[in-house]
């Protein structure tokens, strides 16, 4: 089959299952504390290159709270900010036991010399209201300590079991006004559940917090799944492939309403699936004989419109965020490797010439990088290059990588890294999604409660 002659992986697919919407969170700018303003001029606002060598120490006490349950969400709240802010490698969140001063009133100047004495340069206040009719208030202050000024001040009002996205919101606040690029906290991650030997695996259609919590199995199994993405405007709509009835097809997955439906009338094999940047289109592989060209079908109409014929195989095909060109992969050279030509297919350009075969390209939110897997020898690398070709890194390197997408602020890829099986009853076989910054810095896994594949990171769900 065209897209598995591209490398170690197998055939997957699925069914549908339930998930809710994320509920909806109200926003509201909050005033700005009286005082302050006489220390140092420096400030804990920097650029992410610095944050990277020198890490902001950050202190984010417990929130107060009105009331027993409003304690329990202040205490779970900060962890998530706590945990975002550290996970991203930019932050220092600074230990609770060296803390002089406990939580102030949120409408209160903090003891700038109490932080100042423990080095810390950015500080997060805030207070829970008591949950009422099921409905909670959550209110931050975010202060920059030396020129002792508040930086932000925002209160959020929802249902009390939508505290974690609060605590996903108010860490992109906060990454957002220290470092001076949006978060991306606030956003899910769809990958392939991968369960059960490696001779039987069990795949299925997942969708998870980007921290890995509130994990959702979307389809039970029965059929495989492969390549979920993301639509970039809907965000409760995915695309995906799936082997249902032993036919594989592309389909589209309603994450509200748990429908699935398949995605054109093809006769032959479609896959590699992905939106367009308007989310009004989807771009995919379908397989002709030996080889296979890229579709796109209007989301609208359903109609599909052929723009490449090579007779070779191409696939993997990917938008630039303007929607003006997509990078691809074609073997029409030879071996695997990666182009770019016009919306409409024309002017094909070959951009891969390092060693080995490249695959999966993806371009980054900004327009100014594209990830991709190259594969030298016995090893698979991932790494980033500049969208002419040029400037080209590799990032990771493993038994096997694949699978690249960006964070919607482009400064951090997920992909999957496999392990090579060590006895032939499949013994230190796995697959595990990790992060990395597209400098190769803060490599890290992300939590699944089974093996994982096939990463795709939503947009910002607010």
């Amino acid at each position: 089959m065209p897209n598995m002659l591209f490398g170690r992986r197998g055939l997957l697919a699925g069914s549908a299952a339930l998930l809710l919407s994320p509920q909806a969170v109200k926003a509201q700018a909050t005033p700005q504390a009286t005082g302050g303003g006489s220390g140092s001029d420096q400030s804990a606002v920097i650029d992410v290159n610095r944050a990277q060598v020198e890490p902001i120490p950050i202190a984010i006490p417990v929130f107060s709270a009105s009331g027993g349950q409003a304690g329990s969400l202040a205490s779970q709240i900060v962890s998530v900010i706590t945990a975002d802010l550290a996970g991203c490698g930019l932050f220092h969140p600074l230990d609770p036991a060296s803390f002089i001063q406990a939580a102030a009133n949120i409408g209160q100047v903090p003891k700038w010399q109490d932080w100042k004495v423990i080095g810390t340069r950015a500080l997060v206040t805030g207070q829970v209201e008591e949950p009422a009719s099921g409905q909670v208030r959550v209110e931050f202050r975010l202060w920059d300590v030396l020129p002792e000024q508040q930086l932000q001040g925002t209160a959020y009002t929802t249902a009390d079991s939508n505290w974690r996205r609060v605590g996903h919101m108010i860490a992109d606040v906060i990454y957002e006004r220290l470092l001076g690029e949006k978060g991306y906290f606030d956003t899910r991650i769809a990958y392939i559940s991968d369960s059960g030997p490696r001779s039987a695996r069990v795949r299925r259609l997942s969708v998870m917090d980007q921290d890995g919590a509130n994990n959702r199995f979307l389809t039970d199994g029965e059929w495989m799944a492969l390549d979920p993405r993301f639509n970039p405007i809907k965000v409760n709509e995915l695309t995906f492939m799936s082997f249902a009835e032993n036919q594989p097809r592309v389909y589209l997955f309603d994450l509200g309403s748990g429908r699935q439906s398949l995605l054109g009338a093809f006769s032959s094999m479609t896959f590699a699936p992905r939106f367009s940047p308007d989310g009004a289109k989807v771009i995919l592989s379908e397989a002709r004989g030996a080889g296979s060209d890229i579709i796109v079908v209007d989301l609208g109409s359903m109609m599909p419109q052929q723009i490449t014929s090579s007779g070779a195989i191409d696939t993997s095909p990917c938008y630039s965020p303007d929607g003006s060109q997509i990078v691809f992969n074609s073997d029409r050279d030879g071996s695997p490797q990666l182009y770019i030509m016009g919306a409409d297919g024309s002017g094909p350009k070959r951009i891969s010439y390092g060693d080995g075969r490249y695959f999966t390209p993806v371009w980054s939110p900004r327009g100014d990088l594209i990830a991709f897997v190259r594969q030298n020898g016995g090893t698979f690398g991932l790494g980033v290059m500049n969208t002419d070709g040029t400037g080209e890194r590799i990032l990771s390197e493993a038994f096997t990588v694949d699978g690249p997408s960006f964070c919607p602020n482009g400064r951090v890829i997920c992909f999957w890294r496999t392990t090579a099986a060590t006895s032939s009853s499949g013994a230190g076989y796995s697959t595990r999604l990790v992060n990395i910054d597209i400098t190769g810095f803060n490599e890290r896994m992300v939590q699944t409660p089974t093996d994982a594949s096939d990463p795709a990171w939503s947009p910002l769900l607010s």
